[in-house]
């Protein structure tokens, strides 16, 4: 009895719902439902062709592209001759290509020239100072290049490195370097060694220089130097500075030994008047390792150093 109850009161109550959606959907303008044709007008609706929808903005965008059809082929008799936007002329061929010699020359075919002297310091207190300055000759690819570093003491060269490298560029930031190298001492005996290396810019704008060195008597060495500036304003730049030089072999006329020879840490502060101009000063730390430092204690020499140093930094 109560399920029969349940039943009847469930169809009352849909019967009055199901007509006020029905009216609901009707008022809708999208709903909206004309009466069936019958006899002449039906027939004539049957036969009329519909006429295709046209596609909305929101369908047209939506549209599949993969359909449409793609730019190219055969350019209409009006369009415009393609040299003519460089005024008729090509680089080495075509019906505008200028007569003679190629005529145009790009960036990287030209040869340049430039010297950088990164280092020129002076230390007041024991009266030394240091140059160290590279320069090339060549194109963006290909560069004859010198590296040319020394110590000077009172006045007089106590020893120097001059190298002569060709440069390869492998990568846009990195060259491959091939070439000599000679170490001149003022006491001592002079080396020469084969130098094959590489130099550019690493990641995080740090200045690499590292080169593999082969000399005479099974001698070997490995010398590396990085850099980097920061950039305190557009003009004063704090630069810190890595040098570590190790050999393969002892060279006691030289007072160098075998392994880890020596490291270099330095600080130098700059202010650029130009880019191509800057004065700077700066402190520099020293430590001789192993056999090297052996060598300096016999000879009465520190092992550990720190020299206080001002200079100019330059190129042109």
């Amino acid at each position: 009895m109560k399920t029969t109850a349940f039943r009847m009161v469930t169809a009352a109550l849909s019967i009055p719902a199901l007509a006020l959606i029905s009216s609901h959907v009707a008022a809708q303008p999208g709903h909206q439902h004309e009466p069936s044709a019958t006899g002449p007008a039906a027939e004539a609706q049957t036969a009329a062709p519909m006429e295709p929808r046209q596609p909305s903005a929101v369908g047209a965008a939506a549209m599949d592209h993969g359909t449409m059809q793609m730019q190219g082929g055969t350019p209409p008799a009006n369009a415009r001759e393609p040299h003519a936007y460089s005024d008729g002329y090509t680089l080495t061929e075509g019906p505008y290509a200028l007569p003679g010699p190629r005529q145009l020359v790009l960036a990287d075919e030209h040869r340049f020239w430039a010297v950088l002297g990164d280092r020129i310091e002076y230390d007041d207190d024991s009266d030394t100072g240091v140059y160290d300055v590279q320069a090339w000759y060549g194109t963006t690819y290909d560069r004859l290049t010198a590296k040319l570093e020394g110590d000077l003491t009172d006045g007089r060269l106590e020893e120097s490195q001059s190298e002569l490298l060709w440069s390869r560029a492998f990568s846009g930031y990195f060259d491959t370097q091939v070439g000599v190298r000679f170490d001149q001492y003022d006491e001592g005996d002079n080396r020469e060694w084969l130098a094959l290396g590489v130099q550019g810019l690493a990641p995080y704008w740090f200045e690499v220089d590292l080169t593999a060195y082969i000399g005479n008597q099974g001698r070997s060495a490995l010398s590396l130097e990085a850099e980097y500036d920061l950039l305190l304003s557009q003009r004063l730049i704090l630069q810190p500075r890595t040098e570590i030089n190790a050999y393969g072999k002892r060279d006691a006329a030289n007072g160098i030994g075998d392994g880890l020879s020596d490291i270099a840490l330095g600080m130098r502060l700059r202010y650029e008047f130009s880019r191509q101009f800057a004065p700077y000063v700066g402190v520099e730390w020293s430590r001789k390792f192993g056999d090297t430092a052996d060598f300096a204690r016999a000879a009465d020499e520190a092992v550990r150093d720190t020299v206080y140093v001002m200079g100019v930094r330059f190129w042109f």
